[in-house]
């Protein structure tokens, strides 16, 4: 104990800390919450706006051969964190995009085949337009059409988010910036050289922008962490970050869907994802005075390793696509059935797997988050009474990786039990309902650096006019 601190408390790793509920302590934490310097305080201002219009016609009045439809929305952004998160120290962010698209859907062979194709072009803003054809046929088999197999091709792209975007976030130990052309020149950060920096000449600061992340020579971060324990610069890697540019897919998918004569209800699905321009985040290195290069007879170039030797560097992860071969597939297998009087069982298995050869772009964070396996299986009947129904679950995934902006680290295996109890009133044409998350179990995490979570009840009454 800390004699004469009363309002102290102590960790066995850590120095003092406020008690809390202490008057210091609470005096502590409203000047944190609403300092919006992240190395001091945690304040985010976070005002934006998101406006979305869509509109959808189907033709089926007036053409009879096919279902044709025709469509098309629009979206526009502002982004007004008032520099906090984005780089919208003067004023909110504005950008819009737009897509149209049409649909043909045609039944042949006595509608037990049915044909699907769809085109769709998006337009942002700050990308370059993109198409989305896709196809799929499903042709029910058997004499009560109860044997349904469907295949599909489908392309599809991603754009960067707002923050991919526009973010400027200073964390401390690295600084968050958005790929956006116009957000390069917006962040700008004046850093203090150290004093054996300013012995070698450098200026006693310097100034940063986004500029220094993007389209010019950087250091991989894995490879300045192999370099700060060897000290042999052949262990740097040299590379230069391209602006983002929409991600784009390839998915190739068959399924199978049936009820078998003894009320087996079977759902068969796998998948398999190619993709190009995978986009994620990486985190790269610029050292604050020298350059960057592999010729070690440029005085520069040693003046630059100097730098990184005396922690003048700047971390930056920063939004991009990697050039290496990414794919993902998966497999589902559902089953369920009634298994005594109104009694019904249902179990389904997931798998999703994830393939990138992370030694060919070591810096470069894919960020799947996603378990390989899950399973869940279910109990209910909603006539276990008169008017009266349950419904109880179990699911389990096995842990994965996380990685984010924010933290990395592995989500541990979870099981958790979920059940719901319905009771109908039909003089009220109403129903309650009780239902409870995570019953019986601990909390658990499904996010690095997030809260966990735990048990969640809820009670509602539907009305059904």
């Amino acid at each position: 104990a800390l004699v004469g601190l009363p309002q102290f408390a102590t960790q066995p790793t850590g120095g003092p800390r406020y008690m809390p509920g202490s008057a210091e302590f609470n005096n502590a934490l409203a000047t944190v919450i609403q300092n919006p310097d992240l190395t001091k305080g945690a304040k985010f201002i976070d005002q934006s706006q998101l406006y979305h219009v869509d509109g959808n016609y189907n033709f089926k009045e007036i053409i009879q051969f096919a279902e044709i439809q025709l469509g098309g929305s629009f979206r526009s952004y502002k982004l007004d964190s008032q520099g906090t998160i984005f780089t919208d120290f003067d004023g909110p962010i504005r950008y819009d995009e737009y897509g149209i698209y049409t649909q043909v859907q045609k039944k042949f062979m006595d509608d037990r085949l049915k044909f699907t194709g769809s085109i769709r072009y998006d337009k942002s803003q700050n990308f370059e337009g993109q198409y989305s054809p896709r196809i799929s046929f499903v042709y029910s088999a058997g004499e009560r059409k109860n044997h349904n197999f469907r295949v599909s091709f489908q392309t599809g792209f991603r754009n960067a988010t707002t923050q991919d975007q526009y973010i400027g976030l200073d964390l401390g130990p690295f600084a968050l910036v958005g790929s956006a052309e116009d957000n390069l020149d917006r962040y700008v950060e004046t850093m203090n050289v150290s004093a054996a920096g300013h012995a070698l000449g450098a200026p006693a600061t310097v100034t940063l922008s986004g500029r220094d992340a993007y389209n010019s020579n950087v250091y991989s971060v894995p490879s300045v962490q192999a370099f700060a324990l060897s000290q042999n610069p052949a262990d740097l890697e040299i590379v230069n970050v391209k602006l983002v540019k929409p991600e784009q897919v390839k998915a190739f998918e068959v399924g199978y869907k049936s009820v078998t004569n003894d009320g087996i209800a079977v759902d068969l699905n796998a998948y398999y994802n190619i993709y190009n321009d995978f986009m994620s985040t990486s985190r790269v290195i610029r050292p604050y005075y020298g350059a960057v290069g592999a010729d070690l007879s440029d005085q520069n170039v040693l003046l630059g390793l100097q730098a990184l030797s005396n922690g003048d560097r700047r971390v930056y992860q920063v939004y991009t696509n990697t050039t290496e071969n990414v794919t993902s597939f998966g497999f589902g297998v559902g089953l369920s059935k009634k298994i005594y009087k109104d009694f019904e069982f249902g179990i389904n298995y997931n798998h999703a797997q994830f393939d990138f050869d992370q030694a060919k772009d070591p810096s470069f964070i894919a960020g799947f988050n996603t378990p390989r396996h899950r399973v869940k299986a279910s109990l209910g009947n909603q006539n276990l009474f008169k008017n009266f129904g349950f419904n109880l679950n179990a699911r389990w995934s096995d842990e994965y990786l996380w990685q984010s902006s924010f933290a990395d680290g592995m989500i541990p295996s979870v099981t958790v039990f979920d059940a719901q109890i319905n009771y109908a009133v039909p003089s009220m044409k109403s129903v309650f309902k009780v239902s409870a998350s995570n019953l019986f179990g601990n909390d658990y995490l499904q996010v690095i650096g997030a809260g966990r979570i735990g048990q969640q009840y809820l009670v509602s009454w539907i009305i059904n006019p």
